[in-house]
């Protein structure tokens, strides 16, 4: 079985996907879909951040970054809190972090030719050891 197959140790539970649910998806998806985006979420999942000191991490210029932010905010994915002059984003919540470490996580199996059966395996020898070696 491959990536997907079967639900993952700590999955969240399946919901029913219909036509309108689908679109919201492809949308979020999308947005993820842009690397200046991901560096983005991925800078953000260190730590909320200053839209200034942000775009100065990931190397744009402040009004693209500023462009990316509205339209991640608009989409759920970050949040903007007025500090003063500036404004501090962080991530909506922990959901937008694990859908980014899920889609490096993915990248990481591809590129290495592993799959999740290839997981569970090393679990299972990992287990059958620790039996072993137990008192």
């Amino acid at each position: 079985m491959g990536h997907g197959a079967a639900p993952a140790k700590n999955a969240v539970p399946r919901t029913p996907l219909d036509a309108a649910g689908a679109a919201r998806v492809a949308t979020t998806l999308q947005a993820l879909a842009t690397p200046s985006r991901l560096l983005i979420l991925s800078r953000l999942r260190e730590g909320p951040c200053a839209a200034t000191e942000l775009a100065n991490e990931v190397g744009m210029e402040q009004s693209a970054c500023s462009h990316q932010l509205r339209l991640l905010r608009n989409l759920g994915l970050v949040t903007g809190e007025r500090r003063g002059r500036s404004v501090v984003y962080a991530l909506y919540d922990n959901h937008v972090a694990e859908l980014l470490d899920q889609a490096v996580y993915h990248i990481e199996h591809l590129r290495l030719g592993l799959s999740d059966a290839d997981d569970t395996a090393d679990d299972d020898r990992a287990n059958d050891a620790a039996a072993l070696t137990a008192p």
